[in-house]
């Protein structure tokens, strides 16, 4: 890989890192191809990009998007995304299938985040589960409006 290729590498992973809202660390030593093509899939179904990068390319784009405090050694895998609970939710759900892919720390929301922090994000319901409980709020006072007007009617015959 010449110099130009790396230079353009880096220019892609710092645009992409400076639009997503979580970049996900983790250890992916002794995965096979096929277990890495599963994660792949769970992450494009959720929206969220995975990729193995090199370490002195994927350290040089995380400080041009400004996201320092990830200290970067070993065999890493990245898992970005827009959403930080989905990326959280990816590597949550493939960790507890596979035990040799390890989350090792995240930078979510403009902040350095330990497995622990990850692992929080991935409990929190996703942006369509929240969109449905606020919607679900907001229909309540027209469900029972029409709740009471249906009883005032049942009334009124039962009346006359």
């Amino acid at each position: 890989m010449n110099k130009t290729q790396k230079s353009e590498i880096v220019n892609a992973l710092t645009s992409e890192f400076k639009s997503a809202a979580a970049v996900v660390m983790c250890d992916y030593r002794g995965l096979t191809v096929s277990e890495l093509e599963s994660l792949r899939n769970i992450a494009r179904a959720k929206e969220t990009k995975v990729q193995v990068i090199k370490n002195t390319l994927a350290s040089i784009a995380l400080a041009n998007a400004d996201m320092t405090g990830i200290a970067i050694s070993d065999t890493n895998i990245f898992v970005w995304g827009a959403d930080s609970i989905a990326a959280s939710k990816t590597v949550v759900e493939f960790a507890k299938a596979k035990d040799k892919f390890v989350i090792r720390t995240a930078y979510i929301d403009g902040q350095v985040a330990d497995e622990a922090k990850v692992r929080t994000f991935a409990t929190l319901p996703g942006r369509e589960e929240l969109l449905g409980m606020l919607a679900s709020v907001w229909m309540g006072p027209v469900r029972n409006f029409t709740i009471g007007l249906d009883a005032l009617k049942r009334k009124k015959e039962e009346a006359a």
